[in-house]
């Protein structure tokens, strides 16, 4: 009987010297990994009761596979990050995640991130189950050495002034104004389309997932239509364009995201000191006093309903993110801008912002970036906007009129 005593008590001290584990996903990024390899090892060597169990997402067809397969072998984790928007919501409506805000200092934690008006935009239903980690705010790139030549001295904001300089600039199949259409995948919509809604509109949602409505098709919907068209019509773009046209000249101006950055630095550096980069195109109604919004390419942190240490994973994201130096060194590692409103603001991050301009430039949209619709049917309507928006217009198969009511409606019937 001693004997059994004493073997439960050798079992009891064992447990409590371990402690809790938990089990941490991260993107299968090497700079990411970087970054969390250091803060882990430095969690874990500050919390001997908490240590965190780190690894990328499983390698697999996309982390969005690998989640759902741990998810169906009974392999979650307690938290990971690497989630985009239309993920989140097949998460929640699988009923498979936390919402954040049930934690009583959720809100403490976004107000000393300066990221309120960020967090907003994930909201879905009634709650918050996604933190945003980062935000890439998608810009427009121009060659300010060919528009000098041109007789430009800054770049083009409006519609029309792209229609002018596209004029002055193309020769049919031989360069072009712009870089209009970003592919026929349905994840290049958000890179065309809905970036270009999203300046034309102020930042107005493009669906009501909880109607099941597509929103788009309104005077701000007409008027993107209408430059894609126009700019195809007039030959003052292409639906091929070759490898690196802006980088060649081939046409005078590109949406990118912030990743862009160093590549152009290392593999084109004639042109890199010559990039001026703006906020989208607009229409030429769109108020000049007004922000410019547009898409943001961003994915955040979630944790899992399965865990049996909820407050232990909350105390250690808390932890991270209540940090601002860590925003720092995630920014100077990863290139990818936090998602804080204060990045061209607080002083912490001056100094990185002095020495790259270019991602200053991010860094000062990414309080108008918007996520896209938080929809568990994000390829589904996609593809419908392919189909029967981008490509109907591409190929002027139809008006661009006609062909915004039609993918309208039939994005509503997807989503109903």
């Amino acid at each position: 009987m001693k004997k059994s005593i004493f073997l439960m008590l050798i079992v009891c001290l064992s447990i409590a010297a371990i402690g809790v584990e938990l089990v941490f996903w991260t993107a299968p990024n090497p700079l990411q990994e970087k970054f969390w390899k250091e803060t882990v090892a430095e969690w874990n060597a500050n919390n001997p009761d908490i240590q965190i169990k780190w690894s990328t997402i499983p390698a697999a067809g996309s982390s969005e596979e690998a989640i759902l397969t741990a998810i169906a072998s009974g392999r979650i984790p307690d938290i990971s990050t690497n989630i985009f928007s239309g993920f989140a919501a097949q998460l929640i409506e699988a009923d498979v995640l936390v919402p954040l805000d049930s934690f009583p200092d959720f809100w403490d934690l976004v107000d000393a991130r300066k990221m309120r008006p960020i967090v907003e935009k994930w909201k879905f239903g009634k709650n918050y189950y996604v933190f945003p980690i980062y935000s890439n705010p998608i810009m427009m790139w121009w060659r300010m050495d060919i528009l000098r030549e041109l007789g430009y001295d800054k770049p083009p904001r409006t519609y029309s002034e792209i229609y002018e300089i596209s004029s002055k600039y193309s020769i049919p199949n031989e360069r072009f104004g712009t870089l209009v259409v970003m592919g026929r995948n349905w994840y290049d919509r958000w890179f065309d389309f809905i970036t270009y809604y999203y300046a034309a509109s102020g930042g107005k949602p493009y669906l009501d997932v909880e109607k099941a409505r597509a929103l788009f098709n309104n005077d701000a919907g007409k008027e993107v239509v209408g430059f894609i068209d126009k700019m195809f019509r007039n030959n003052w773009t292409a639906v091929d364009l070759g490898s690196n046209p802006f980088y060649t000249g081939v046409v005078l101006g590109g949406i990118f995201g912030p990743w862009e950055i160093n590549q152009a630095k290392s593999l084109f550096p004639d042109v890199f000191d010559d990039i001026v980069i703006t906020p989208p195109p607009v229409p030429d109604s769109y108020p000049a006093d007004e922000p410019i919004y547009t898409f943001a390419d961003t994915k955040g942190l979630v944790m899992f309903a399965t865990s049996k240490h909820k407050e232990a994973a909350w105390k250690f994201i808390k932890w991270v993110y209540s940090d601002i130096e860590k925003d720092r060194r995630w920014m100077e590692t990863t290139n990818l801008p936090p998602a804080r409103e204060d990045l061209l603001t607080n002083p912490i991050f001056k100094e990185y912002m002095d020495g790259n301009p270019y991602f200053a430039a991010y860094a000062s949209h990414v309080a108008y970036a918007v996520p896209p619709a938080l929809t568990t049917k994000t390829v589904e309507v996609q593809d419908i906007m392919t189909t029967f928006l981008i490509e109907t217009i591409m190929y002027g198969k139809s008006d661009p009129l006609s062909a915004l009511s039609d993918s309208s409606s039939r994005v509503r019937k997807e989503l109903f």
